[in-house]
């Protein structure tokens, strides 16, 4: 286990975290003190404990938007996966009925040059 220090509203906290993480919780922690000091701005000296705790509701409240948005992102993407599986299955069916016809038509060409060279249909 690493161990890091971090600050969060001037106060310094040693904390232990996975072995290359370091650099991530610093970053969260310094994220987590821009909430703690913006409320502390907001509000002046409320107290530590209701400051962390104001600052935490503000990360939950992020976080649910955020996971409102991704929650719709997924629907979209579920949709656009489900019109690109139809797109490339009429596509699929598509490309089967224009390569019969386009047998067909190849069959019927020899045909008439095998009448047109003077041999019986179906001997090409």
């Amino acid at each position: 286990m690493a161990q890091v220090t971090v600050t969060i509203d001037g106060k310094s906290y040693r904390m232990a975290c996975d072995e290359g993480q370091e650099e991530h919780l610093i970053d969260l922690a310094q994220r987590f003190d821009r909430y703690v000091m913006h409320l502390k701005g907001s509000f002046g000296e409320i107290g530590d404990h209701r400051l962390s705790v104001m600052a935490g509701i503000m990360v939950m409240d992020e976080l649910a938007e955020l996971q409102k948005r991704m929650k719709g992102m997924e629907g979209e993407i579920a949709t656009l996966r489900k019109t690109r599986d139809d797109a490339l299955n009429k596509a699929d069916k598509n490309d089967a009925a224009l390569t019969g016809v386009l047998l067909e038509m190849a069959e019927r060409i020899e045909a008439l040059s095998g009448k047109l060279a003077g041999r019986p249909s179906g001997n090409a």
